[in-house]
């Protein structure tokens, strides 16, 4: 049961829904509730899906089938989130522009790369070298819908406060993107360390 807990809470952590509502800020302002609630959930059972395959599968899928090194895929997806970061810090959080794509797209650019990213296909393997497939999938499971309840109850409180406080939410979404952009960074140029450290390692 601590494993279980600990799993949920490691894939919580690394989607962290209060850094995601950031991402996500351009859309929140353009749908309506329906329509984010639609297209969040179909980014959410895209990213469950692929958080579950990696838990069953492991890192086979790049060792075996792919014949690269995950190490190599660390240092890739860190570059890129590395790069996001960057653009955050000069744009704020309207930095990701793939997300002014029309809504029937919204769901694939959701998941990749907002949702679905290094950190959480690690946090996958490791979830699924811990526990059962299936205990695995369960574990994932409740981590993404947490995620996505907490981001939805997120979008009501902004259309609820928007036209009152419309300055304030905007300085909020301003600032917060601006110091997302440091801890996005920062887990990139790790992201991109461990990767160097793991390949090293195999010399």
């Amino acid at each position: 049961m601590i494993e279980y807990i600990k799993s949920v809470a490691l894939l919580l952590t690394l989607l962290n829904p209060f850094l995601i509502i950031v991402y996500l800020v351009d859309i929140v302002k353009k749908l309506t509730p329906k329509q984010f609630r639609l297209v969040l959930l179909r980014a959410g059972a895209i990213a469950g899906s692929v958080y579950c395959a990696f838990a069953i599968i492991g890192d086979t899928f790049f060792s075996e089938i792919l014949q690269v090194q995950f190490a190599s895929f660390q240092i890739f997806g860190g570059i890129v989130f590395l790069l996001i970061g960057i653009q955050f810090v000069f744009k704020g959080p309207l930095a990701l522009e793939m997300l002014n794509s029309k809504s029937e797209h919204l769901a694939g650019s959701i998941a990749m790369p907002v949702l679905i990213g290094p950190g959480t296909i690690s946090a996958s393997i490791i979830i699924g070298e811990k526990l059962d497939p299936i205990v695995s999938c369960i574990a994932i499971s409740i981590a993404v819908i947490v995620c996505l309840t907490v981001i939805l109850l997120l979008k009501y409180v902004h259309d609820w406060v928007h036209h009152t406080r419309e300055e304030l939410i905007e300085q909020y979404f301003e600032i917060a993107g601006r110091l997302t952009a440091l801890y996005v960074g920062t887990v990139a140029v790790e992201m991109i360390m461990l990767g160097v450290r793991t390949w090293i390692d195999k010399f």
